[in-house]
């Protein structure tokens, strides 16, 4: 699957309706009405974050056969730091964030470190700490920059986060 930068993916792009990207996709795995919702119908697997039944953000996991990539690159299922070499060697832009990297022509790489430096390499050592790109999300590059999500957060400060830009109502 490659990526379109700032933009989504083929099957779905930020700023597209929720109804249209299901009727591409399908249905989600859980539906309802979330902001997040998970379409495992395709392969790498993509999350999608909406703001009004609209397209905010567009995420892309490693594949089981499929990969992740961006001008002649793998991004997932591979480890960081060569991702990195491979991308700063074509003249991509990144700053580094808390579980990745952030690139300016608008997407990050991440690792939620759920997979080990074994899944890649089995002669790794046990102690191996490299990281893997498990996954891509992909927006505008101020989308990462101006007030990300608290990826790492408490349910209630991603809620209170969603509340404030209005995905959420406001408390009553």
């Amino acid at each position: 699957m490659e990526i379109i930068p700032g933009v989504g993916v083929e099957a779905v792009k930020i700023g597209d309706p929720r109804d249209e990207v299901e009727r591409r996709l399908g249905p989600p795995a859980r539906p309802g009405s979330h902001p997040k919702a998970v379409y495992d119908s395709v392969d790498p697997m993509l999350v999608v974050t909406y703001d009004d039944n609209v397209v905010e953000l567009v995420e892309a996991s490693y594949g089981v056969n499929d990969q992740v990539f961006f001008d002649g690159v793998q991004l997932t299922y591979r480890f960081m730091d060569e991702v990195m070499a491979d991308l700063t060697a074509k003249g991509h832009l990144a700053t580094p964030s808390d579980i990745g990297y952030d690139f300016q022509a608008g997407f990050a790489i991440f690792s939620m470190a759920s997979l080990s430096a074994r899944d890649l390499d089995p002669d790794a050592p046990e102690k191996d700490w490299r990281h893997i790109v498990e996954g891509v999300s992909i927006a505008p590059y101020s989308y990462f920059t101006d007030d990300p999500p608290p990826l790492n957060g408490t349910a209630e400060e991603l809620e209170a986060w969603l509340r404030q830009r209005g995905v959420l109502p406001a408390e009553t």
